[in-house]
């Protein structure tokens, strides 16, 4: 077996370039879906967590069923199916109850993960900052801690031995399940804390941000959009772009300049369909950046087919709406147009009237997308000349706290004559160091 450079496992290739061997971790992938048959995106998430799918089988049903999550004759058949094609292991396209998990693996006689565990599983590999692994550790202990007790039934098999209920049924299983579930609820109260500590760090550096009346932008979008190569573009940064999904956890935030105005653009963490409840919540802070952007940047994937981008879009909508995002202005994004044709270029002009179609790859649109960013935040400064008095020099310094672009400074006999372009809601502020150019309105009038 070979490995690739992040550790993945692949199958070795002879010389013709044919894959030899097979995967280490072989999943045989199920769902119970109302209609329709399409597993990519489970594909996808296995792929990124270095587990090679095998094979599929889906049972068309309103709702899975509520002990084994498919019928029993279903199950015979995944049972046979994925012995045939070598599985060694169950994926499931939802999150199983601690019922259904049980039950499924006594069925199939493999062990199950489902939709939830896998991506937490990415999300533990991916995190790098201590507040992300923080907030990953929490989410796995939430979603284990309803799921312990099927980790000592063997000790609550040796218990039920002796009898039957009452007495009989208190065996070691259930005094370490108690323990373990403290041991549980302990940790996670230890975390909320010290995320809540790390969240007042987080606040302040924003209110810094906020303070300095710079533009704050946060792009937001499917995962593995492109949204962290829309970063490099724009800010000229060189954070991670590696094709996985979910590679972005951390806000990384980054800032560029364009005729002289200084703008921050935040990278959020990608959303995805049915994005586990535990971790919207857990990355609660995370997504607070979208909540706090003076504009979102929905980026989009241009290249994918009309149904799949519907999908992708929904899912985001749903998240922004999920944590309170709505009113905050949205723009759309097209990337990736550079693997678009001219046919499907004019489709998309007709669907999404307006928005920009870039490719951060290769640049194409970029320069556009600063530009339009400018124009969105065009009306937020105002243009001024300022005398402030040399022994008012706390003002000065209050100017340059604000972040706001300065374009001149001299020094004259009456104090320091600044020609900045201040917020408009900072305008009034200043109003008695203002001073008019020839030919303008007096200082008093404009205020």
């Amino acid at each position: 077996m070979q490995r690739d450079r992040h550790g993945r496992v692949t199958p070795s290739r002879a010389a013709d370039g044919r894959p030899q061997g097979r995967a280490k971790q072989r999943a045989f992938a199920i769902a119970a879906l109302p209609e329709g048959d399409d597993l990519s995106e489970l594909r996808e998430l296995l792929r990124t967590a270095g587990v090679a799918m095998v094979g599929q089988s889906v049972q068309h049903r309103d709702t899975p069923h509520p002990n084994t999550y498919l019928g029993p004759g279903k199950l015979e058949e995944v049972k046979e199916a994925a012995k045939h094609a070598d599985a060694n292991l169950i994926a499931v396209d939802d999150e199983l109850s601690p019922r259904q998990g049980r039950n499924l693996e006594e069925e199939l006689g493999l062990p199950v993960i489902d939709r939830t565990a896998i991506i937490l599983d990415i999300f533990a590999g991916h995190a790098q900052s201590a507040e992300g692994k923080l907030q990953v550790e929490l989410a796995q202990l939430e979603y284990n801690l309803a799921r312990m007790r099927g980790l000592w039934t063997h000790l609550e098999r040796l218990g039920a031995g002796r009898g039957e209920g009452g007495i009989g049924t208190r065996g070691p299983g259930e005094s370490q399940l108690e323990t373990d579930r403290r041991i549980a609820r302990r940790k996670i109260s230890l975390l909320r804390r010290r995320l809540k500590e790390v969240g007042k760090h987080r606040a302040t550096r924003r209110k810094e941000r906020e303070g300095s009346s710079t533009p704050t932008v946060a792009l937001a979008g499917y995962t593995n959009v492109g949204k962290s190569t829309l970063l490099n573009a724009l800010t000229g940064s060189d954070v991670s772009v590696e094709n996985r999904l979910f590679e972005t956890l951390d806000p990384t935030t980054r800032g560029f300049e364009h005729e002289g105005k200084r703008y921050l653009v935040t990278d959020t963490v990608g959303f995805i369909r049915r994005l586990p409840t535990q971790l919207v919540e857990g990355f609660a802070s995370t997504l607070e950046e979208t909540l706090v952007a003076d504009l979102v940047l929905h980026v989009v994937d241009a290249s994918e087919d009309d149904e799949r981008l519907e999908e992708m879009i929904g899912a985001v909508e749903s998240v922004l709406h999920e944590i309170g995002a709505d009113d905050v202005p949205v723009e759309v994004v097209l990337n990736k147009i550079d693997q678009v044709d001219p046919l499907g270029r004019r489709r998309l002009s007709n669907r999404f009237p307006g928005s920009l179609q870039i490719s951060a790859t290769t640049g194409e649109g970029v320069d556009e997308l600063r530009a339009r960013i400018a124009k969105l935040f065009a009306d937020r400064y105002e243009d001024v000349r300022l005398l402030l008095p040399y022994e008012e020099g706390g003002k000065l310094a209050e100017l340059y706290a604000l972040g706001a672009p300065i374009d001149e400074r001299e020094d004259s006999e009456a104090g320091v004559l600044v020609r900045a372009r201040l917020p408009h809601r900072e305008v009034r502020r200043f109003a008695r160091y203002l001073v008019a150019d020839a030919g303008e309105s007096s200082a008093a009038e404009r205020v």
